[in-house]
């Protein structure tokens, strides 16, 4: 994917480690993983974008293609810490957030924290598990704290969970529900490499030998600055008003059962702020609008064809919307 120019860094763009840039920070982190994830650039870029984004990640697709590798890659590029759930059908609740064990020297209960204690989680395989045990994640995505037994234990800054999953017509597989979808910020599909660089990828031995070579390029300090730079790039009511009218057209488009809500409306310009920023501008503009909409809000929609449409249909479907919704008409109603 090109990049557009860059504008001069502004006062955002400092507070990295070592004097960079956000956008030389988040260069560096695409970089690293990029050396694990190859030809696939703009897909590794948005799963960043979405970690700036203070968002959580959804991964889809057929097994083998790279989706645990990319979760692996970003944990590695942060020197943060990471922990990694493989979901199975028999997990419980407990096995993600933790248990209170019975201290018998102390005659007191000790909790002691499940993985999802960690600056970066990854969920392999998240609907390979039931129900209950994926609600689990509910509280801890939405409100970065865990609650066991009553007592709220809060959960390490930044956090991000970045899960993987098959898809649904794959044996032992429970879909997610539309609660559980709406966590996420973003859902990327990979797909196959081309056959330039699946033949890297048969030279290097594949992905382990790639991820342990990485050595991190960034810090948390680093992604808790691009993450408060983030919440500050400017959006104009303009650009508000583009997001509430394409908002609007999903609620009555005859392909869409359930359109966008308040939240999935939120989540664009959450998203669009971080991609701005990362290309080093304090501004959205509509572009970033329309390079993000298909993985921000694909999953948040239900079409009337089915549940959620395959990814060809749901493409289709933003498409249409970006084409209904005109930039320039909500410009003139907003003058």
């Amino acid at each position: 994917m090109t990049l557009p120019e860059r504008s001069e860094p502004s006062g955002r763009d400092l507070g990295c480690s070592g004097g960079r840039t956000v956008a030389e920070v988040f260069d560096a982190v695409v970089s690293n993983i990029e050396q694990v994830i190859r030809g696939n650039s703009h897909s590794v870029r948005l799963a960043v974008t979405c970690f700036v984004a203070a968002g959580h990640l959804l991964i889809e697709d057929v097994p083998g293609v790279g989706k645990t590798s990319l979760g692996r890659a970003l944990a590695a590029s942060v020197s943060c810490t990471g922990r990694r759930i493989q979901f199975t059908s028999d997990m419980l609740p407990s096995d993600v957030t933790g248990v209170s064990v019975f201290d018998r020297t102390t005659s007191t209960f000790e909790f002691r924290p499940g993985p999802i204690f960690a600056n970066i989680v990854l969920g392999d395989e998240i609907n390979r598990t039931p129900p209950k045990t994926q609600s689990a994640l509910l509280e801890a995505m939405e409100e970065r704290q865990v609650t066991v037994e009553g007592t709220t234990y809060e959960l390490p800054n930044p956090f991000m969970v970045l899960a993987t999953q098959n898809p649904h017509e794959h044996d032992g597989t429970y879909p997610l529900p539309i609660s559980q979808l709406d966590r996420f910020l973003m859902r990327l599909h990979l797909g196959y490499p081309d056959p330039a660089d699946e033949m890297g990828l048969l030279q290097t031995q594949g992905s382990e030998e790639l991820l342990a070579g990485i050595e991190p390029v960034a810090t948390p300090d680093d992604v808790l600055a691009m993450m408060s730079a983030a919440r500050h790039v400017h959006c104009s009511q303009s650009l508000q008003r583009y997001l509430v009218d394409l908002a609007n057209a999903s609620r009555v488009h005859p392909a869409i059962s359930l359109g966008m809500s308040p939240r999935a409306t939120l989540a664009l310009q959450r998203a669009a702020r971080a991609w701005a920023l990362l290309h080093g501008r304090d501004f959205v503009v509509p572009d970033d609008v329309k390079a993000l909409a298909s993985s921000v809000i694909g999953h948040r929609m239900e079409l009337r064809s089915s549940r959620s449409g395959s990814r060809e249909q749901v493409a289709n479907v933003v498409e249409d919307l970006l084409a209904k919704v005109s930039v320039l008409d909500t410009a003139r109603s907003g003058a």
